[in-house]
């Protein structure tokens, strides 16, 4: 099958994020000027750079209270700053209940019984319990063609690792068993990683 995404698949359902996973999943913590906080899980999410240390994060779509984007996007406007917590296996379902379309004063945190904690170098929560978290500055937000498509950059300026995710001195994923984003509703879960050496190694 081949089709021109500008003329249409004809299936049931859009492929295309079933085709590129699995995705790691970015848990985005931020806080508006209000000071009400939000988490909220994006899947176009990845790092982009070590030396500063940078991530990313998409949002593809709307609310109509936050002209033309979503609560973190419009928080981070406002504030410079944003958290992305990384998701275990065993906080799926509370990852899923902060995807929820709420209302801009919802707080996420609350709403899906998790412990909020502050964040060390920046004005804004993290998720306490979560293996790992990246306290990020904004540096910049590009806005991608169609109509609530941006793509926010952020350094990352303050790192929290799980003590019990430390083994040996390497941060071990086998320890908590990441959540990835595949297709449609789909998930998947890393419980077995290998390793492979460079051909320069």
């Amino acid at each position: 099958m081949f089709y021109r995404p500008a003329d249409g698949h004809g299936l049931p359902h859009n492929p295309f994020n079933a085709i590129v996973t699995p995705r790691p999943i970015g848990w985005i913590s931020t806080r508006g000027a209000d000071g009400t906080d939000n988490l909220a899980p994006y899947s176009f999410f990845n790092a982009v750079a070590y030396e500063p240390p940078q991530v990313m994060f998409s949002s593809t779509s709307a609310k109509p209270d936050r002209d033309g984007t979503k609560d973190s996007v419009a928080n981070i406007r406002e504030t410079g700053v944003f958290c992305v917590n990384i998701v275990e296996y065993a906080m799926r379902d509370a990852m899923n209940d902060t995807s929820g379309p709420w209302p801009r004063e919802v707080d996420e945190f609350t709403h899906a019984g998790l412990e909020k904690v502050p964040c060390d170098t920046i004005p804004c929560a993290r998720v306490a319990a979560a293996p790992a978290n990246l306290e990020c500055r904004l540096t910049q937000i590009v806005q991608l063609p169609g109509a609530a498509n941006f793509a926010v950059f952020g350094e990352v300026t303050g790192v929290h690792m799980r003590d019990d995710c430390l083994t040996g001195g390497r941060f071990d994923v086998t320890r908590f068993q990441p959540l990835a984003r595949m297709g449609y509703r789909d998930y998947a879960v890393i419980r077995e990683v290998f390793e492979l050496k460079r051909p320069d190694e």
